[in-house]
């Protein structure tokens, strides 16, 4: 077999495979290492996944008759989780929940890769290509099939598994040729939805970046801001991020352990409400989903809200500069939640106290207090 092939039925990543087999240079380039045999893997598992310990846990509750919420909050697990598993690791005969069986199967379900439903059964692939060799859609075999064998589950299909045995590379499940058997006589998967055809983020329209003033793209004129969120440990807690683009003048804004689109607008128009007039001319986001409520923030604060384009951070420079720098403060995996609004504001007072290279080596306070005086 070619290293390729072997590694797809082994499981493993290409570039594995192949130092496995032919070992790999040192850093010193003192020769290859003798890679005879795979490291074996560490026996420990995910923390994402249920251990035995907390299957137990399941278990002694389900006999005492605690309900799934209650155990999702013991094990500080999402009760959806204890849903599935009480679901699909039950005794398929008795129903019982029984830890030990539940982890034999949890366990026999979780080595990669798995042999899809179409290879593992031959009846089944012998019946979608004779019926794909009959011009029968996707669809019309997976219906065909559960209405002609509605006691056997084996030969239960979707449409969609069809479609992956017939385009995804590799799988090797139905002949790659059957495709032209298909209405369209593609041989590779086409997105449904084109480029052009994005769906609105937000029931309310944005307005797009391209139509900011001018004013704010060289930065001319103060008033102009940036903002986006920094996020917390498990997305649970977040602080926003506020930059006038002419001074790079920062503001923090203390959202606590959550952050909802109320949460996002409220917090907004609190830090805005500090400013002058002539110091709200606009804010510029990312189109996330706690600016929901942008309409309500713009018609509040008497400011209006431009949107980036999709994946375009550059198109705010300073913010996304400016998270970088707050994460000295705040690092990333931790819980943002604990830090006071006392304590946002000494970091954004001695963020704006550092002096800046494309300032002239003035800090943000000194050229924002100049812009103020000069306006007064």
């Amino acid at each position: 077999m070619s290293t390729s092939e072997a590694c797809r039925l082994v499981g493993i990543n290409r570039k594995t495979g192949h130092r496995w087999r032919y070992g790999r240079l040192s850093q010193a380039k003192a020769g290859q290492q003798d890679v005879s045999r795979p490291a074996a893997r560490p026996s420990a598992v995910s923390g994402r996944y249920l251990s035995q310990d907390e299957r137990i846990v399941i278990a002694d509750q389900l006999c005492e008759g605690a309900s799934q919420a209650a155990i999702a909050s013991e094990l500080r697990r999402s009760p959806g989780t204890i849903s599935r598993e009480t679901r699909r690791n039950r005794h398929p005969d008795s129903g019982d929940y029984q830890p030990y069986a539940a982890q034999q199967r949890a366990d026999s379900r979780r080595p990669r890769p798995k042999l899809g439903k179409i290879a593992a059964c031959p009846q089944l692939r012998s019946l979608v290509q004779g019926m794909l060799d009959c011009k029968h859609s996707p669809e019309q075999i997976s219906r065909r099939l559960r209405r002609d064998f509605p006691e056997r589950s084996e030969l239960h299909v979707s449409h969609e598994t069809i479609y992956q045995a017939l385009y995804v590379q590799g799988r090797g499940e139905l002949r790659r040729e059957l495709s032209a058997a298909l209405r369209t006589g593609r041989v590779v998967r086409r997105p449904r939805r084109q480029p052009g055809q994005r769906q609105p983020r937000f029931t309310h329209p944005m307005v797009m970046i391209s139509e900011r003033p001018a004013e704010a793209d060289d930065r001319a004129v103060p008033g102009h801001w940036e903002g986006d969120l920094i996020i917390g440990k498990d997305n649970g807690s977040a602080i926003g991020t506020l930059v006038e683009r002419a001074t790079r003048y920062v503001l923090l804004v203390h959202l606590g352990a959550g952050r909802s689109a109320n949460l996002v607008r409220d917090g907004l128009l609190a830090a805005m409400a500090t400013l002058p007039h002539h110091l709200k001319r606009s804010l510029t986001w990312d189109q996330g989903a706690e600016m929901a409520m942008h309409h309500e923030f713009s018609i509040a604060a008497d400011m209006p809200v431009y949107f980036c384009n999709p994946h375009s951070p550059w198109q705010r420079g300073s913010n996304e500069n400016t998270n970088g720098l707050l994460r000295q403060y705040f690092p990333k995996g931790t819980d943002l939640a604990v830090h006071t609004r006392e304590h946002l504001a000494a970091v954004a007072a001695e963020l704006n106290a550092r002096p800046r290279k494309t300032l002239g080596w003035d800090n943000p306070a000194e050229r924002l207090a100049k812009l103020l005086a000069v306006t007064s």
